[in-house]
């Protein structure tokens, strides 16, 4: 099968699983979402580091000559999941994650423009637009029951550009060190295992209220084994095979999958413009499954190393 066709396919699946985290985190309402975001991606994290043990030991000194590049991703995931739960919390499950979401692939492109000089294609540039406007309808649809706290909804929409922010940049810096000749397994295991470890504090910190309950506990396994630690090796794989502008573009599925939980497990209505969102979102993955990514254009780079 055609290797691109197969890592838009695990970018589908990763936006999947990462779509079901904002229900399954309302079956532990008396979990704060720094405490979700730290047990998800803190303990997702140290287990993707876990499992590429002999890589990471294959590839130190590969990793120790681009330690900045780890220690920007390993800080990108660290304040990743803290922003976007919190931004989820404040401004609502709709609005956060169509912040958060939509605003990665720009600032992904970017830095692939500003940092390495990369030539963003004119199908990238539709494809963005078309799911930045698609995730835009979804969070205007009519989706009851995600009214944000109080008056934080101004706070909650800048805490999804900063969790937005950071997924662009902790997904640059892993691709950027499988780039100069680290394997896939090292260069995520690296940078997740970074942040995860920086997570523990907070974790142990805000963490009571998971464990409290085997409903809360179950949810903080499930959103560390299937989302996190699953979704984000499902991750690695298309990262190392498109850039990670497109990366971030292709997981705008996730909000639209979010929405469709919404309307199916926990019974909130989704308007027209909702299924309009949808339908956009649609045409941007058949859009990035078929037309060159940003990076095999400008630059004529093989593809990645997938090893593990």
């Amino acid at each position: 099968m055609n290797p691109r066709l197969l890592a838009v396919g695990a970018l589908v699946l990763t936006s999947i699983l990462w779509g079901t985290t904002g229900t399954a985190a309302t079956f532990a309402p008396d979990a704060g979402p720094l405490a979700i975001g730290a047990a998800a991606l803190g303990i997702g994290g140290l287990l993707q580091a876990a499992i590429a043990v002999p890589a990471l030991r294959r590839d130190r000194a590969r990793l120790r000559a681009d330690w900045r590049v780890v220690l920007i991703g390993g800080l990108a995931v660290a304040v990743y999941p803290l922003a976007f739960y919190s931004s989820m919390h404040l401004a609502g499950v709709a609005i956060g994650t169509t912040v958060s979401l939509a605003s990665a692939p720009l600032a992904a492109g970017l830095l692939e423009r500003v940092v390495d000089g990369t030539r963003l294609t004119r199908s990238w540039m539709v494809a963005a637009g078309l799911g930045v406007v698609g995730a835009a309808l979804l969070s205007a649809s009519d989706l009851e029951g995600h009214a944000g706290a109080g008056d934080g909804t101004v706070w909650g929409v800048l805490l999804g550009l900063v969790a937005g922010a950071t997924y662009a940049t902790y997904s640059w810096a892993a691709r950027r060190l499988m780039q100069v000749g680290s394997s896939r397994g090292a260069s995520m295991g690296a940078v997740f295992g970074l942040g995860g470890l920086m997570l523990m504090p907070v974790l142990l910190v805000t963490g009571a209220p998971l464990v409290a309950t085997s409903e809360a506990f179950a949810v903080a396994a499930y959103m560390a084994l299937v989302p996190m630690f699953a979704g984000y090796v499902l991750f690695g794989f298309g990262l190392a095979k498109v850039g990670a502008s497109t990366a971030t573009t292709i997981t705008l599925l996730e909000p639209a999958v979010a929405a469709v939980l919404a309307f199916v497990v926990v019974g909130e209505r989704l308007g027209p413009l909702g299924w309009v969102g949808l339908a956009l979102i649609g045409v941007v993955l058949v859009l990035l499954a078929f037309a060159p990514s940003a990076t095999d254009d400008a630059t004529g780079e093989p593809e990645l190393e997938a090893r593990l």
